[in-house]
């Protein structure tokens, strides 16, 4: 393994640890050429088992012989393991490191609806959620409770943002996604789903209404946080679909209300 140690917060090499923004990540040169950041040596393994091809390696002294040898054993022998003192790394990235390991990778190419739900029963779209614990949480629940696929709008949060990633313990990358543009519930009519959107309505159907467990393919869609579903985004809709609850409360976070869909509306074998 190549050791290099850190000795300056400003040293370019380990910039995208630190000085680089998500988004900058994300498009550094070009997507095809974007970095994203993967915290912990159990997720990191997680992303190895998928195939994403590691970059280099951030961590303190202690854990090159420590946790992250096993991390270490996987990479390729001439790639960069960047180390310093516990309290220079916590300067660099600015909090103390969950189990003191980082890894820069190379963002995997990007795929389509098309692509990622060729196959699929149950389908989850998330639809302008930018709360990266949000994010992580869903996908999470979705490799959990057998979901085929997320779609991800434009207007919400990336899947690799790094604390996304950490949430959702590694589920990001077992569970095949896509980013869609603005018209994806005619995408996926076109590719045989109908829609769920769930939102209060007038004509909202409840969640365990037997005619969405019936259908052979749908996607469940969940809105933002605050505002929740576009209203034209409900409209288009084939289903509006609601959680019956107690106590006058109205609506659920986002990542339970999502993990309860999918629960509701997994495939029974």
């Amino acid at each position: 393994m190549k050791i290099i140690e850190i000795t300056d917060l400003a040293d370019r090499r380990v910039a995208a640890y630190a000085a680089l923004t998500e988004a900058q990540l994300r498009n550094r040169l070009n997507e095809a050429e974007g970095v994203f950041i993967v915290e912990s040596p159990k997720v990191i393994a997680v992303a190895l088992d998928a195939g994403c091809e590691p970059l280099s390696l951030l961590c303190e002294r202690r854990h090159i012989e420590g946790d992250a040898a096993a991390v270490i054993a996987r990479c390729p022998g001439d790639m960069p393991v960047y180390t310093g003192s516990r309290e220079l790394l916590a300067g660099l990235t600015g909090y103390r490191l969950t189990r003191g390991v980082l890894c820069a990778m190379r963002r995997p190419a990007a795929r389509g609806l098309a692509e990622v739900c060729a196959g699929a029963r149950r389908v989850v779209v998330i639809d302008g959620v930018v709360d990266t614990t949000n994010i992580g949480a869903i996908f999470r629940s979705a490799a959990a409770l057998g979901t085929d696929a997320v779609l991800v709008t434009a207007t919400s949060c990336d899947p690799l943002n790094r604390r996304a990633v950490r949430v959702s313990m590694g589920s990001v990358f077992l569970v095949p996604w896509a980013r869609v543009g603005a018209d994806y519930q005619s995408d996926l009519r076109r590719a045989g789903f109908r829609t769920a959107a769930l939102a209060l309505t007038d004509r909202s159907v409840r969640i365990d209404d037997a005619r969405l467990a019936a259908e052979p393919r749908i996607a469940m869609i969940m809105g933002t946080e605050g505002d929740g579903l576009p209203p034209a985004t409900i409209a288009e809709a084939d289903y509006t679909v609601r959680i019956p609850m107690s106590h006058a409360v109205d609506s659920l976070n986002v990542a339970a209300a999502a993990a309860v869909a999918m629960w509701e509306l997994r495939v029974r074998i």
